[in-house]
């Protein structure tokens, strides 16, 4: 069976190590020969909160590749250490389930073209010049890096919703590279200033589903918190669209903090935070992660620009992008949720 995946390049992707070196703030990816890089303080995390033992993690790979090539022979997919590992450790090492979540990655590309075609940073150059989005240079306390979402940036005559979906997605798959995200997690601070109607009723209840079904079921990433801030009074109807579709563990972990930096500090303390969300790490940097992402234009070439990773595989009847088709059901609730919205404005 392995012999049908050795026509892929299986490796981690080649980093340019001077790419790495001009952006030291952040961590660069694990060689492709995989070496844990741990401290020992998240060894014992990751042993406490993901029931990862090091001495038996490289077993524990062997055993999901094993299990990958049995049962998934014509899955064209990584293989190596470093990549199998976000998948364990985002599923506390339970094989059947990081294997689920390994097929629902793949499917989410699969069935969602407009997103996963040709992805690489400089086709989302235009929403990163924007400000949609950046990650914050400083960890919180917990080592938890700050993903700063600003949608009332984009307005929907810029260009299309899905654009802003695909540099998320692009920030994602950096920002999970190094394992200490993988123990760790991150948390996003989502901040609401200028969002008016025009941006709460674009994306629609279908939109909504999907992206909430890539983040909590089709990747590997663990999303601690949520901190949404500067929250208009519309919000109560955008959450509306979002809610039906989050776990009960994802949607407790929604923080809405209006205008209160008070509030927000509590959650997210004021030495990480730039002065624009009343903390002491200097001004806001929009630039610095755009330049980071810019530089990985080959390593996402080679992680995204290549064939259909799923031609010829059969997937179990539960994926959950199967079939997913806009029905009369969701118009009606979009109409619903939209009167919701103008009542709200």
């Amino acid at each position: 069976m392995a012999d049908q995946h050795e026509s892929i390049d299986l490796r981690s992707p080649p980093v340019d190590p001077s790419v790495a070196a001009a952006h030291s703030w952040f961590p660069g990816p694990p060689p492709p020969i995989y070496s844990c890089n741990l401290t020992p303080e998240l060894v014992a995390k990751a042993r406490e909160e993901l029931q990862e033992k090091p001495e038996w993690r490289l077993r524990d790979v062997q055993a999901l590749r094993d299990m990958i090539l049995k049962e998934q022979p014509n899955l064209r997919t990584r293989l190596d250490d470093a990549f199998l590992l976000r998948f364990l450790r985002a599923r506390k090492f339970d094989y059947d389930r990081a294997l689920q979540l390994l097929l629902n990655y793949q499917a989410g590309r699969k069935a969602w073209p407009e997103v996963f075609q040709d992805l690489k940073p400089s086709t989302v150059k235009h929403v990163l010049d924007l400000g949609f989005l950046t990650v914050l240079p400083r960890p919180d306390p917990n080592g938890r890096y700050i993903l700063c979402l600003r949608p009332g940036k984009w307005k929907p005559n810029d260009y299309p919703f899905v654009d802003n979906v695909r540099a998320i997605y692009l920030t994602l798959e950096k920002l999970i590279q190094p394992e200490e995200t993988q123990v760790n997690g991150i948390v996003i601070l989502a901040d609401y200033t200028g969002v008016g109607m025009s941006q709460a009723s674009n994306p629609g209840p279908f939109l909504a589903k999907k992206v909430v079904s890539i983040l909590q079921d089709g990747f590997p990433i663990r999303i601690k918190a949520v901190n949404i801030i500067n929250e208009p009074r519309i919000f109560k109807g955008i959450f509306a669209i979002i809610k039906p579709f989050l776990k009960e563990k994802m949607a407790e972990r929604y923080v809405l903090h209006g205008s209160d930096l008070r509030s927000l500090h509590r959650n997210i303390p004021a030495m990480v935070l730039p002065e624009e969300y009343g903390g002491t790490a200097g001004q806001l940097d929009m630039s610095a992660w755009s330049r980071l992402l810019l530089d990985c234009e080959e390593e996402f070439i080679v992680e995204f620009c290549q064939p259909d990773p799923l031609e010829g595989v059969l997937l179990p009847d539960s994926m959950p992008f199967e079939g997913e088709q806009t029905s009369g059901q969701d118009d009606d609730t979009f109409r619903g949720l939209r009167s919701q919205l103008y009542y709200c404005y």
